[in-house]
């Protein structure tokens, strides 16, 4: 939203506000880049104060320069999401800043490599950052939004978590046990007025994406199969985020939203 659109009593007009997010806290993880920056982005120009997690430092910066460019709040934390003691000791440290009323994991890995090659060691490291890390920040952040009985907790899965891919075990079995985490924490929660969804992307061209599909032999079957023919780009899944995040989407809850081009249902 780059302009404010009001109507003649310059109040905001009822389908703006339905996808506003003024007045809300969003904590994104892995915000330093790809698609959990441009959540960050599009939720500050949506109205949302962003508290922002990742590794590195220099480009939390980035991220907090860019959503104070949209005269919001950023505060930026640096956090390993693979080591619990650090998500405890980031998530104590963001409760004494601020309120979060909006949680988005996406932060990820994609170990890629065939089964009979796949180490445990790699095995561990895709649970710990795509599972675990999302169960343990949605635990430690749930008691506030129960308290003011209002959350939105939003899992960047993908598509993969849905369908198979070769060479993505690790990364399908991490998405799909996303997904159901999903629906779990769902059935507990929903009575305390939060909602938990999962958005199923296609590829995204983020450098991760661009790293894993880029060269044309591992992109090309994919494409032929994709009724629109084309990969995703970071905005789209943070368009959706937007909506997931607002009260636009106030009936949807336990839902995993494949946002793939078609490529699920064919």
């Amino acid at each position: 939203m780059n302009e404010v659109v009001e109507n003649a009593e310059g109040k905001m007009k009822d389908w703006v506000s339905r996808f506003s997010l003024q007045g809300r806290t969003a904590l994104v993880t892995g915000a330093s880049r790809g698609i959990g920056y441009k959540i960050c982005e599009v939720f500050a120009d949506a109205g949302a104060d962003i508290v922002a997690v990742a590794r590195d430092s220099k480009e939390l910066a980035k991220v907090a320069k860019v959503v104070e460019s949209h005269q919001r709040q950023c505060l930026t934390h640096t956090c390993d999401l693979a080591v619990p003691d650090q998500i405890s000791a980031m998530c104590a440290a963001v409760a004494e800043q601020t309120r979060v009323d909006i949680l988005v994991n996406n932060a990820g890995v994609a170990l890629v490599a065939p089964a009979l090659e796949l180490s445990v060691e790699e095995w561990d490291a895709t649970m710990s950052i795509n599972v675990r890390s999302a169960f343990l920040l949605s635990k430690l952040l749930a008691p506030a939004m129960i308290e003011q009985r209002w959350g939105k907790i939003i899992n960047i899965s993908s598509q993969a978590g849905v369908v198979g891919f070769e060479e993505h075990v690790a990364y399908s079995s991490s998405k799909a046990a996303m997904n159901a985490l999903t629906r779990g924490l769902m059935c507990e929660w929903a009575r305390h007025n939060i909602q938990v969804n999962a958005i199923c992307p296609t590829v995204v061209l983020t450098d991760m994406g661009k790293t894993v599909w880029g060269p044309e032999e591992k992109s090309a079957p994919v494409l032929s199969r994709t009724p629109l023919g084309r990969f995703g780009e970071p905005v789209e899944v943070a368009d959706m985020a937007l909506y997931l995040a607002s009260p636009a989407s106030g009936l949807v809850n336990g839902e995993t939203l494949l946002l793939d081009a078609g490529y699920s249902a064919v």
